[in-house]
C-alpha cells in the first residue's frame, strides 16, 4: 500500500469511506469487489481504535438464544464460517467451556437445550470448510471433568460443564489491515493519517469531503458520488461538519442520529488462566438486560487463552465524553481484577498480572437501572437521504464477527441509492490476503518443512499464523534487514523484514503502527526496550527519521504500555501459544 494523497485528491471515486476500522476496511473491499472505485481515509492508523479492543472471540450467537433472536445466530454463524473461510491463517476453532450450577438457568439441563438448538441452527457450519476449521456439537460434561480442566473453580453448587465451540482470531489488527490489502490490491486508495474537516456539498447532496494531511497539515478536497461513514466513536463528530439542508417552511427539522457510547476493557494477563478452553465464569454481581427473553441473572465473565497469556473481559462503563480523551484508569484496572477474583478466587489476580490493556468505545443504547451502560445489539445504517442530505450513509456498527455482513448490506444500499441492482456479493467466499490457503495445517507443515533461509519452526509458524500465504512477501525483506551484527538465518533478522514490510508496503508511519498493528510484537505486551529500539532504528533509517524522532517514537510507544500504570518489565519475547507458533521466537535482553 503507498500513500498517495496527490492521487488522492485528483480523481473522483464512486464511494468514499471515512474510517478505516473493521466496517470500513470491510465496505473498501466489498464496494471494490463488486466493481467500484473506491477511496478510503482514516484519521490515525488502520485499525488502532476500537477494531483494535476485542476479546479476539469470533461469535457464533450462542448467547443470542436468550434473546430468541434466531436471525442474528444465523449471521453470526455465517459470518464466522465465512472468516474461517477467506481468512484460514487468522481465524481458528476455539473450545468455550461453562461451568454448570445448579438447576435453573445455569444449570447442565438448561445448557444442554441450548446447546441442542445451537447445533441444529448451525447444522451447515462445516459445510465446504477446511477440516482444521470444523466447529463440533456441544455437550456437557460430569463435574470430575470440569474440575481437572480449570483447577480451583467455585465449587458450592458445581454439577459440571456445558463446551461449545466458537473461533478465535490470531491477530485482529492483522485482519482489519488484510481487508484493506485486498481492497488496495484491487483498486482502491486507501490513506491513513488524513482527517476530515468538511464536507463538500452541491446544494443538499454531498459530494465529497474536506481532507487535512495529519502528518503534515496539508489540506485537499476528495470527491465521490457517495460517502460512507463508519467513524465508530466519532460517528457525532463527523455528522456535526455538515451543512444542514434548507429546510421548508412546513417540514420539521430532521434529527441527525446520535451514537452515545459505553468503555469497553479488556486486560491480557501474563499468564495462562485456563490451558485448553476459553471460560465464561459468572460474576456474584446481578444483571439484567431488559431485551431479553430468558434472564440469566448475571453478566459473565470471558477468560480466553491466547498467545500463551491469557484475555479477561470485559468490562463496561458508560462514556460522555469526547472520544479523542479516551483512557483506562488504573482503577478501570482494579475494578475489573476485583471481579474476576470474586468469581474465580482462586486465580489471585493483582495489577502486577497486567501485560496490556485493550480498551474502545462502543455504541450503548441507554443505562440500566444500576448505571451500567445497555449495549447497542443492532447495527444501524442510515441513509441521510430520508433528511433531504443525498450522497451520505452512515453506519454504527456493533460486533466485530460481522462486519463483512454489515459491509454487504451497506453496499447494496449504495446500489439501490443509485437506482441500480446490486451485484452479487462474492466477499463471504473470496479469500483476502494472505487466505489463499485450501488447508491450513497441510500449509503450515510444508511451509515449515521449507525452512526457507533455514528459518526454525517456531519463527515459521508465527509468520504463517500472522501472513498467512502472503508470508513469503515479509521473507523478501529479510536479506535487506539483515546486516553484518545477525545472518539471515537470525530471528532478529526476521523481526527487521517485519519492520521494514511494514513500513514499505503497508504505510506504516509511526513506531507504533509496527509495534501493535503491523507485526504481533506489542500487542500482547511490552516486549523489551532492546526490541522496541531495534524497530525505532530500523523504521527511523528507512523514514530518515532524526535521533530525536526515534527517541520521541520510542516514548510514545512506551506511554502507551504505561496505560492504567501498567508498563510490563523488560523481558524475553518467546512465548508458547494455545493453538499456534511462539508469538515472538527471539530472545532479546
Amino acid at each position: 500500500m503507498k500513500r498517495n494523497l496527490v492521487e488522492l485528491a485528483r480523481n473522483s471515486y464512486d464511494l468514499l469511506v471515512i474510517g478505516g476500522g473493521i466496517y470500513g476496511a470491510c465496505v473498501a473491499w466489498e464496494a471494490t469487489l463488486r466493481g467500484l472505485s473506491v477511496a478510503l481515509v482514516e484519521k490515525a492508523d488502520f485499525g488502532g481504535a476500537t477494531s483494535a479492543n476485542s476479546l479476539k472471540t469470533i461469535h457464533g450467537g450462542l448467547r443470542y438464544l436468550q434473546h430468541a433472536d434466531l436471525k442474528r445466530m444465523r449471521e453470526s454463524i455465517h459470518e464466522r464460517t465465512s472468516l474461517m473461510r477467506i481468512a484460514p491463517h487468522l481465524v481458528h476453532p476455539l473450545p468455550v467451556l461453562i461451568p454448570t450450577y445448579g438447576h435453573g438457568m445455569k444449570g447442565k439441563e438448561v445448557l444442554s437445550v441450548a446447546l441442542a438448538i445451537n447445533d441444529l441452527i448451525s447444522c451447515d457450519r462445516n459445510r465446504q470448510l477446511d477440516p482444521q476449521k470444523h466447529i463440533s456439537n456441544g455437550r456437557v460434561i460430569s463435574k470430575q471433568e470440569c474440575q481437572q480442566l480449570l483447577p480451583g473453580i467455585p465449587q458450592e453448587g458445581l454439577t459440571g460443564a456445558a463446551v461449545f465451540y466458537d473461533a478465535q482470531v490470531y491477530n485482529s489488527e492483522r485482519l482489519t489491515l488484510s481487508f484493506l490489502r485486498s481492497a488496495e490490491q484491487a483498486g482502491t486508495v486507501v490513506a491513513n493519517y488524513v482527517e476530515v474537516t468538511g464536507f463538500l456539498q452541491a446544494g443538499n447532496r454531498v459530494t465529497g469531503i474536506q481532507g487535512q494531511d495529519v502528518l503534515t497539515g496539508n489540506q485537499f478536497d476528495i470527491r465521490a458520488k457517495t460517502v460512507v461513514n463508519t467513524s465508530g466513536p466519532w460517528t457525532n463528530r463527523v455528522l456535526s461538519l455538515l451543512n444542514q439542508p434548507q429546510q421548508q417552511p412546513q417540514q420539521q427539522p430532521q434529527q441527525q442520529p446520535r451514537v452515545p457510547l459505553a468503555k469497553a476493557m479488556n486486560l491480557v494477563i501474563r499468564r495462562p488462566l485456563c490451558q485448553s478452553y476459553a471460560v465464561g465464569i459468572s460474576t456474584p454481581y446481578s444483571y439484567r438486560d431488559s431485551d431479553a427473553i430468558v434472564n440469566k441473572g448475571s453478566r459473565l465473565l470471558f477468560i480466553a487463552p491466547w498467545r500463551g497469556k491469557s484475555l479477561v473481559g470485559t468490562s463496561y462503563a458508560v462514556w460522555d465524553q469526547d472520544p479523542d480523551n479516551f483512557n483506562i484508569t488504573e482503577q478501570d484496572i482494579q475494578n475489573l481484577l476485583d471481579d474476576i477474583n470474586q468469581a474465580w478466587p482462586s486465580v489471585k489476580l493483582n495489577q502486577a498480572d497486567v501485560a496490556f490493556v485493550h480498551g474502545g468505545l462502543l455504541p450503548r443504547t441507554g443505562i440500566t437501572e444500576t448505571g451500567e451502560p445497555q449495549l447497542a445489539k443492532n447495527y444501524q445504517i442510515f441513509d441521510h437521504a430520508k433528511e433531504e442530505l443525498p450522497g451520505l450513509i452512515s453506519v454504527v456498527g456493533v460486533k466485530y464477527t460481522t462486519a463483512r455482513d454489515v459491509a454487504e448490506k451497506v453496499v447494496n444500499q449504495v446500489f439501490r441509492s443509485w437506482g441500480q441492482k446490486p451485484p452479487k456479493s462474492l466477499s463471504s467466499v473470496t479469500p483476502i490476503y494472505g487466505g489463499h490457503i485450501e488447508q491450513f495445517e497441510v500449509f503450515l507443515q510444508t511451509a515449515i518443512f521449507k525452512q526457507p533461509y533455514g528459518l526454525g519452526q517456531e519463527v515459521m509458524g508465527r509468520l504463517v499464523y500472522n501472513y498467512g500465504s502472503a508470508y513469503q512477501d515479509v521473507l523478501l525483506y529479510l536479506e535487506r534487514g539483515s546486516d553484518h551484527s545477525c545472518t539471515p538465518t537470525d530471528d532478529l533478522a526476521v523481526l527487521k523484514a517485519e519492520v521494514l514490510y511494514g513500513v514499505v508496503e503497508e504505510m506504516a508511519q509511526t513506531l507504533g503502527d509496527v509495534v501493535f498493528r503491523r507485526t504481533e510484537l506489542g500487542s500482547a505486551g511490552h516486549p523489551g526496550n532492546e526490541a522496541l529500539r531495534i524497530c525505532a532504528e530500523v523504521m527511523g533509517a528507512e523514514l530518515g527519521w532524526s535521533r530525536s524522532q526515534i527517541e520521541l517514537e520510542l516514548d510514545k510507544v512506551n506511554h502507551i504500555f504505561n496505560v492504567g500504570g501498567v508498563l510490563s518489565q523488560e523481558k524475553s519475547i518467546g512465548i508458547e501459544t494455545l493453538n499456534g507458533p511462539v508469538s515472538l521466537a527471539q530472545k532479546i535482553r
